[in-house]
């Protein structure tokens, strides 16, 4: 019995601890329910009243007091003059006329007859690579010009004149500029057409590579694909490159 009484005693202290600990937590969990709740009556249940007590729901309707007013209308006049200009911005870029869009990031073509998609598929462009001389007095860019082209030429089974920029790639000392070993056929495929400044639509011996920047500015494409591109565009019709 005796030591039943020291025990008891002993351990009052840590019951009461105990007691104060849960307490606490009890005040705690308390608070946070009750900010919880009123955060969530206010975000909610309030506005959700105001429209209630008040009977007004937010609808759109046919003002004609709103139509008379003059800031209103001058609004609306802008909006109006843009979208106009925009048509006709659009109405330039996609006319009636045959175009070709040429997707350098993803290598792809898109071309367009009539204002519809009628064809799309892989090509290559630039690989976006630099080129010197061992001197360093010329440079070359590799890359296929952005912007708005449109074509100039047509021509089937065309022939490659190689570029200087050809031989120093392999290696090659630069030869004359009437040697026949500048002078290539088969490798542009049956068609190319001209967008100027010497850069080509036309096909390739390296089909492997469609779908990926391996050229040195020209847009290859492989034989049906260039075949309908060729009876599609015109000469004047619009290269759009981007």
């Amino acid at each position: 019995m005796g030591n039943d009484k020291i025990i008891n005693e002993g351990s009052q202290p840590e019951v009461e601890k105990l007691h104060r600990i849960l307490r606490n937590l009890l005040i705690i969990i308390i608070s946070i329910l009750v900010t919880l709740s009123l955060i969530i009556f206010i975000l909610f249940i309030v506005p959700v009243l105001q429209e209630t007590t008040s009977g007004h729901k937010t609808e759109i309707t046919n003002n004609q007091e709103l139509k008379r007013d003059a800031s209103y209308k001058k609004k609306i006049s802008l909006m109006t003059s843009d979208i106009q200009r925009l048509s006709r911005k659009y109405s330039a870029y996609t006319s009636g006329q045959s175009y070709i869009v040429i997707n350098t990031t993803g290598n792809r073509f898109s071309l367009y007859k009539n204002k519809k998609l009628i064809r799309e598929g892989f090509c290559s462009t630039g690989k976006l690579t630099m080129l010197k001389t061992e001197r360093g007095d010329k440079v070359w860019v590799f890359k296929t010009p952005k912007g708005k082209h449109w074509i100039h030429g047509k021509i089937t089974n065309p022939s490659w004149t190689r570029p200087d920029w050809s031989f120093i790639e392999e290696g090659l000392p630069v030869p004359a500029k009437d040697d026949p070993s500048r002078y290539e056929s088969g490798v542009l495929g049956d068609y190319a057409m001209s967008m100027g400044d010497g850069y080509l639509i036309h096909g390739t011996i390296y089909k492997r590579f469609l779908g990926m920047p391996v050229t040195h500015g020209c847009v290859r494409l492989n034989d049906e694909d260039l075949e309908v591109v060729y009876n599609t565009l015109s000469i004047g019709s619009k290269v759009y490159i981007f």
